[in-house]
């Protein structure tokens, strides 16, 4: 899978486990566990393969308020369902568009290119 970061923040939190300890205020074991779950996506060869890895509990996120436009993402579970941290990705096709409408049963055999938003 190739991923592609939507800021270079973002890019500096995923892959420096020092940054990512700065920024989950000093939790290392969070730290581990991004880096962790970056590195799962980086193995796979499908969005499916991670779909099917109960333990990232990848869910489509929803529009609950706040002004924020959530329709084509998902997220996982930077550690567990109990914190709060997610990686919110969107699915790209080859050319690095997103795929609208995001079907997920539709797109997930195809989809080889994730963007990490935040």
């Amino acid at each position: 899978m190739r991923i592609i970061y939507s800021t270079e923040k973002t890019k500096k939190i995923c892959e420096d486990i020092k940054i990512a300890t700065q920024y989950f205020g000093g939790n290392k074991m969070l730290a581990i566990s991004l880096m962790s779950r970056i590195n799962s996506i980086k193995q796979i060869e499908h969005i499916k393969d991670l779909i099917n890895q109960p333990q990232m509990a990848f869910h489509k996120l929803l529009n609950k308020g706040k002004n924020k436009n959530l329709e084509g993402y998902f997220a996982i579970d930077v550690k567990t369902r109990k914190d709060k941290w997610r990686i919110i990705i969107e699915l790209l096709d080859e050319d690095k568009k997103p795929f609208v409408p995001c079907n997920i049963d539709i797109v997930s055999n195809y989809v080889k290119v994730v963007e990490i938003k935040e």
